[in-house]
């Protein structure tokens, strides 16, 4: 099983690179190099992240099956466009749920990357107040297969939104 981090990979090689500039550059301008560089290191990746999000859930996907978690979970079935990023919010709680139902390592460590990858791929990291949009508590219970279904769903909504 191989989990996926690729904020972090990406993070790294950049830094790195930006040194072997810096180390041969020791002028004004190989400074800006560097600080620009370090700078763009830090920038999120959003559109690589929800591709990850997608393998991350394939993998949560398929452990779950194999394993036979029978959990029921808050699950937003018809999320309005204006409301996703409320409706990516309670996906991510409620995958903790999942995490603590399975009592399994490979899907715990699956759960924290795909949480740390969504979150760093919201908007303002999700500190966005949507109106009119229902609450966790509000919507409806329903199995791991259709959770995560619709959560496929949520995701090809940041993905193709502009």
């Amino acid at each position: 099983l191989r989990i996926y981090k690729p904020c972090l990979r990406s993070t790294s090689i950049q830094c790195y690179l930006c040194l072997l500039l810096n180390s041969h550059f020791l002028t004004e301008a190989g400074i800006q190099v560097f600080i620009l560089g370090c700078f763009s290191a830090s920038l999120p990746k959003t559109e690589a992240n929800w591709q990850y999000v997608i393998k991350d859930l394939e993998i949560i996907e398929n452990l779950t099956q194999v394993m036979h978690v029978d959990a029921t979970l808050y699950t937003e079935s018809d999320a309005h466009p204006n409301c996703k990023v409320t409706a990516m919010k309670c996906f991510l709680l409620e995958l903790r749920v999942i995490s603590h139902e399975s009592r399994n390592m490979a899907i715990d460590e699956t759960v924290e990357n795909l949480i740390i990858l969504a979150n760093s791929s919201l908007p303002s990291n999700g500190n966005i107040i949507e109106y009119g949009c229902k609450e966790c508590e509000e919507l409806e219970e329903k199995n791991i297969k259709e959770f995560l279904r619709s959560f496929f769903h949520i995701v090809q909504m940041f993905i193709n939104s502009p």
